[in-house]
Parts: structure tokens; sequence; C-alpha cells
């Protein structure tokens, strides 16, 4: 089986899965968006949402997508085994979206087989990633086969603060520094009307700028090309830009506020204003922390 076909059979999978816990409203929203929530090609989007409408889930009205009715197993594929590599970046996809839609929340105690199941992997592709992810203090192993999500306090997000801001400072010091030609100014200029095309819809999508989110800051940490600035972006990924245990009363209102100052960050970059960008980084970067803070009292009470 080709790696595309296979990753349109496990998508198939993941949305009847999402469907049937209403995780994906009806209608549905726009194929940018759902490309962004499940980070994929609008093509396999568009091929997923004509796979049920055929199949009598999905009726398309105008350029809406209506639900008929809920999907089922018969409607799907038969689990699909992918290649381990290909298995690995699924399951931290997969890990990435149960935390954003709080099914692993603080405290909680979750088995390796039921995280296989869900992502459609193997135990022991579930088990090597969260082995490797433990070293954040964010998991910790129970027994064998089971882990639990492990809170933070204000002193853990001020330290990952402070380690953020001197990486994303340095970095933008390299993005600034680039030449002319560098590819890196052709997809700020692509990440800029990505957010355009999100804030013009962001009443339905607020939800994913998460996906965005971890994109704008790859961009502007890969431009230190430090291998160890990228690694540092899986914790960050985890802790700002999904939400891990936010309190979601103002979520809509915190990411457009996020979208707004990073469009302001990449129009600054974008026109050579140095001083502009710098400025719009670090007050971006301080508008999160007190966010996070504040988050972070609501849900602990301290």
């Amino acid at each position: 089986m080709s790696r595309s076909q296979n990753l349109r059979q496990n998508v198939i999978n993941q949305f009847i899965h999402d469907m049937s816990l209403n995780h994906i409203p009806s209608p549905l929203p726009s194929i940018s968006a759902l490309a962004e929530m499940y980070a994929i090609s609008r093509t396999t989007v568009r091929h997923t949402l004509a796979w049920f409408v055929e199949c009598g889930v999905l009726e398309k009205i105008g350029t809406d997508y209506i639900r008929l009715r809920n999907p089922d197993t018969a409607d799907g594929y038969e689990a699909v085994t992918p290649p381990q590599e290909e298995q690995s970046r699924l399951f931290e996809m997969a890990f990435f979206t149960m935390i954003n839609q709080r099914q692993l929340r603080a405290g909680e105690v979750f088995s390796e087989l039921q995280l296989a199941k869900a992502a459609n992997v193997s135990p022991a592709t579930v088990r090597e990633y969260l082995l490797k992810f433990c070293r954040y203090d964010l998991v910790t192993s129970e027994q064998r086969g089971l882990w639990r999500m492990k809170q933070f306090d204000k002193a853990y997000a001020e330290q990952l603060f402070e380690l953020r801001e001197m990486l994303e400072m340095h970095a933008m010091q390299h993005f600034l520094n680039l030449p002319d030609n560098h590819p890196l100014w052709l997809q700020a200029k692509n990440l800029l009307e990505r957010h355009r095309m999100l804030r013009d819809t962001v009443g339905d999508s607020y939800r994913t700028f998460s996906r965005l989110d971890r994109d704008f800051h790859a961009l502007l940490l890969s431009s230190a090309q430090n291998i160890f600035f990228n690694q540092s972006l899986e914790i960050i990924s985890v802790i700002f830009h999904f939400h891990y245990q936010w309190d979601e009363a103002d979520l809509k209102q915190r990411n457009i506020i996020a979208i707004d100052e990073h469009m302001t960050i990449l129009s600054a970059l974008i026109c050579r204003n140095d001083l502009e960008a710098i400025r719009a980084l670090r007050d971006h970067l301080n508008t999160a922390k007190q966010s996070m803070i504040r988050s972070i009292h609501q849900f602990t009470g301290k």
C-alpha cells in the first residue's frame, strides 16, 4: 500500500473516531480548518469528505458539509499498520490532539494500549515516545504499561519561558540576517497569509490555531539552523501550543490576540523592520507568559 493511500485510510478512520465523539461539529469546519486541525493537506481533506458523502454520512450543501448520521466502523477501513517511522509521526500528532481536546488531563492515568488503540499504532511506538517525552517531567511511569500526566506550576512555567525567550530572541536575530533569497522569507509570507485566512474565519475555527502556532514558532526557530533549538519545539508545543492544563473560558479571545501578534511579527519581518520585529516578538512572549500564569492560577487555585 502506498504511503498516501495509507495516510488517507488512517485519516478516514480518525474522522470516524472524532465524529463519534462529537469533536467535529456539523456543519463541518472549512477544508482549510480541517487541514490545520489534522496536519494534512487540503487534497487529503477533500478526498476524506468525498468518501463520507459517498457513504451517506455527509451531505454537501453549497460549500458546507452537513452530517446526516453518525459514522460507524463499517464506513472506515480495517486497522492499518503503517511503517514504524510513520507510526511515530502519527502518534505524535494523535498525542498532541488528545491533549488539545482535553482527552488527557493532568493527574489522569492512562495505558499504552489505550493510546495505541486510539492512534492506530503499536504499543511499542507509544512506549518509545513516552519514554522520550518523560524527560520533560510532564508524564511519569506508574508501572509497566501505565502512565500519568503530571501537573506543572508557576515556577515550571517561568523556567520554561526563560528558555523560550532566549531561544526565540536569538533565532529572531538569525532570521533578520538571512539573505534576501533565503527560502524562509517565502515561508514567512505564506505563513502570514495562512494567519490572515484563519483570522477571517476565526469565529468557527479558533481551535485550529494550535497547529498554526506550532508552525509559526517552528519557522522562527528553524532560522537558527540548530538541531537543539528545533528539538525544544517538542516541549513548547505541548505546553504553549496545545494549551495543556489551560482553562478554556477565554481560549477564543487568547487565540485571536495571538493571531494578531503573530501577524505583527511576520509583517515586521517581511518588511525588514528589525526593531519592530524584535519588539513585537518580546511583547508576544510576554502576553503568552502572563496568559499561562493566569491559567495556572485558575487551574490550581495557587
